[in-house]
């Protein structure tokens, strides 16, 4: 079996359930789904700094990751908050994250770097929509025809 036929798929595969975990850990917290914030139990309160934003930056981001749309900048930023939760709410308790119960910020910011370094995959709406860009026929405007003289 061809490995370098694989990469695509599971690149694709991975980008889903990354999404979609990110996704459903926004879901609990900006709308108390499954159980609440794991930390209350319950959603946290609308335009909290800095949970209910990052909730939110979880839900949107892991649905654009998900679903592949914008899906670079999308991973990019939930990178970046991923890395503001760990050195900023993790990091100060303890320099390890097995210490400092930041492993999931740990692990989610390395794994969307992943994705924003190495894009969606084949299986992704950016793909669909950047493949059908440029398999469209040209524009239908009719060029002006010589003139003879």
């Amino acid at each position: 079996m061809n490995v370098t036929r694989l990469g695509g798929p599971t690149l694709s595969l991975f980008r889903i359930v990354i999404g979609l975990l990110f996704a459903l850990h926004g879901l609990t917290s900006v709308f108390g789904l499954f159980g609440g914030n794991p930390m209350t139990g319950q959603a946290v309160p609308v335009g909290t700094w800095p949970g209910w934003w990052a909730a939110l930056i979880q839900l949107v981001c892991g649905a654009l990751v998900l679903v592949g749309l914008f899906t670079r900048p999308a991973a990019l930023l939930a990178s970046g908050s991923m890395a503001y939760a760990y050195f900023v709410v993790h990091q100060p308790d303890h320099l390890l994250p097995l210490q400092n119960g930041g492993e999931l910020s740990a692990l989610f910011c390395w794994s969307f770097l992943l994705v924003a370094a190495l894009g969606a995959g084949p299986w992704a709406l950016d793909s669909l929509l950047f493949r059908r860009r440029t398999d469209a026929p040209p524009s239908s405007v009719a060029e002006p025809s010589p003139v003879s003289v």
